[in-house]
Order: structure tokens, then C-alpha cells, then sequence
């Protein structure tokens, strides 16, 4: 099986000022290491493309999507995906995000995941509200910043453990640190799978739909660090889990 990942790259600048002396040093992360060698060892191969490869790089066809089994957008921006350096120049172009929501009514599967840069966004600035991503999903993202930090741990209410997700998952799920605030479609269109309770709300986890010839799920909190816990990251169903999500939407 083999699946896009289109994400999860952060690129950091420090300045540590020393007197009247300035020192400035750079660093790259990759959020999905973890995810990446869990679904490896489950047998998934996972392309990635970074979040600052994304506008140049990320499918503008859905000939090309369909080569994929999933695809899973994991920390990076609705503007990523839609201003390519065709729209950047003023040339008119393809929207990608109908790619996407085509792929997926075409029998494509996808998967979108939390984060600062997941749903709205911590800020607003992630922006998948009112997008034809959203469209297929099982949630609706919120207008306004979404991200729910909560140092001290959330626990994770599973509601349907006999869905093929948590088949081979034992035990409830480690703590998490943070998710994104977001609407569950109340249709009949969808089912929620898994939820956080904070004050006073019960927020979606994870929430899955049949759209089309397609399925889609939601996973509102990291993949990675640091809202994934490292009790989370370290328990042993872990890469289960996140394979089981993307069996299910590809249909295996």
C-alpha cells in the first residue's frame, strides 16, 4: 500500500542575543518521523511531501492522486495547496483542493489531521473552512481558531470499539495534549468514533464518512508531537492504529 502525506515540515529560526552580539541558527523538523516508521512497520509506504514542498509539489490532477491508496493532509494550510506559483504570478490555474474532493468521490480515501496548521487552524490560518475539502469530511471545521492546548492531558472516550479502526486495540487510549475544535456532521452521513470531553464539551477525535465512492476520516489532534503525546507515540498499538485509519479510507 502506498500513501501521500502531504506535511508535517517545520523550518525554525532562533536569534539568542549575547550582549551586543547576535547569533542566529536554523532548524528543520519532520513532525512524521514517528508516523512514517509506524506505518512502514505495518507495511505502508509513505511519500511525503513537506509543507514548504506543497505548493510547488502537490498533485494538481487527479490522475495522479489516483496512483495513491490515501492521501493524508497533516499540518499544513489551505493556502499551501491552493496558491501555486502559477496563482502566485496571476496566471489562472487549478484548484487543488477540488482535486482532492474529487479524488475522494471518485473512490479515493483521505485522511485529515490535526494540529497549529490542521481544520481552522490554531490561529484561523490553516483555513480548510468553507473549502471543498471540507465538504467531504465527517466534521465541519469552526470559522475562527480551532486549537484546544491542554498541557495537563485530554483522555480520549472510544464509542464504537468494534469498528475495523480499533480492530487489534486494546485498552484506552494514551493522553493527548491538544486537538482541533470542530463540528460533527449530525446527518447520518458520518460516524464518531472516538471523543474528548473539556469543559463541559465533547469535542470529535476521530470521525469517519462514505462520500461518494470514497471515505474520508478525521483524526483532530497531531499525528506526531507535541499535542501526541510521547505516551501516546510510545504505546504499543500506536502504529496499528494510524495504519487501521488509513486501511479503512483506502478500502483495504
Amino acid at each position: 500500500m502506498r500513501i501521500l502525506l502531504a506535511g508535517e515540515t517545520f523550518s525554525a529560526t532562533t536569534s539568542v542575543a549575547s550582549g551586543a552580539e547576535v547569533l542566529t541558527s536554523a532548524a528543520y523538523v519532520n513532525g512524521a518521523a514517528a508516523f512514517n516508521a509506524a506505518l512502514a512497520a505495518e507495511g505502508i509506504s509513505v511519500i511525503q511531501i513537506g509543507g514548504e514542498r506543497c505548493p510547488a509539489e502537490f498533485p494538481y490532477d487527479l490522475e495522479t492522486l489516483a496512483s495513491y491508496n490515501a492521501v493524508v493532509i497533516s499540518d499544513v494550510g489551505a493556502l499551501s495547496l491552493l496558491v501555486t506559483p502559477e496563482a502566485r504570478s496571476g496566471r489562472v490555474g487549478v484548484n487543488r483542493l477540488d482535486v482532492i474532493k474529487a479524488y475522494v468521490e471518485a473512490g479515493g480515501g483521505l485522511m485529515l489531521a490535526g494540529g497549529y496548521m490542521g481544520f481552522q487552524g490554531m490561529f484561523g490560518t490553516a483555513r480548510f473552512h468553507d473549502t471543498p475539502v471540507e465538504d467531504v469530511l465527517p466534521v465541519r471545521c469552526l470559522p475562527f481558531s480551532d486549537g484546544l492546548e491542554v498541557p495537563q492531558g485530554l483522555e480520549a472516550s472510544i464509542l464504537h470499539s468494534s469498528h475495523p479502526i480499533f480492530g487489534g486495540i486494546e485498552g484506552p487510549l494514551p493522553p493527548i495534549l491538544g486537538m482541533n475544535k470542530t463540528d460533527f456532521r449530525r446527518d447520518g452521513s458520518s460516524r464518531l468514533l472516538a471523543s474528548c470531553h473539556y469543559r463541559g464539551a465533547d469535542w470529535p477525535l476521530l470521525s469517519v464518512r462514505e462520500h461518494g465512492k470514497g471515505r474520508t476520516a478525521a483524526w483532530t489532534t497531531d499525528i506526531g508531537p507535541h499535542w501526541l503525546s510521547q505516551d501516546f507515540l510510545t504505546w504499543p498499538p500506536y502504529g496499528r492504529l494510524m495504519a487501521n485509519i488509513i486501511r479503512w479510507v483506502s478500502g483495504a
